[in-house]
């Protein structure tokens, strides 16, 4: 839980952070995005150099590709939401870590976890985050 749960909360919390700060001085987002993928080339060599397991097939190696391309299509998303529109992080991040539903719906269907999870207190749990979401995006 800490490692899978909250230390990428932290990450992410400081990324969304960062995300606004960097959209007061970015030229654009497309040499925005390139600096982003150059951090994230940067963890990956250092998790590799400090990995025991460094193989990849070209089928993982093209979902990588794949989790690359809608991230940073999200991110640009994002991006143009704080630097463009003017809205503020604090109300756009609740809304677009609403991702958690696209996956819990997808993982119910694509893998069949609804026989590994309690689907009503998943269900209870997507209308607060539901909820949540609309309360922030009104605050």
């Amino acid at each position: 839980m800490l490692v899978g749960g909250v230390l990428p909360a932290l990450a992410f919390g400081l990324a969304g952070l960062l995300q606004k700060s960097a959209s007061r001085t970015s030229p654009g987002m497309g040499p925005y995005l390139l600096w982003i993928g150059g951090g994230v080339l940067l963890a990956g060599i250092t998790y590799t150099l400090f990995s025991p397991n460094r193989t990849i097939t070209t089928g993982a190696g093209l979902q990588a590709m794949g989790i690359g391309l809608s991230w940073g299509l999200g991110m640009a998303a994002v991006g143009l939401g704080i630097g463009h529109y003017m809205v503020p992080v604090s109300k756009l991040a609740p809304l677009y870590n609403m991702n958690t539903l696209v996956v819990v719906l997808l993982a119910l269907v694509i893998f069949a976890e609804a026989r590994d999870v309690v689907v009503p207190r998943l269900l209870l749990g997507t209308v607060l985050i539901m909820a949540g979401g609309l309360v922030v995006s009104r605050a």
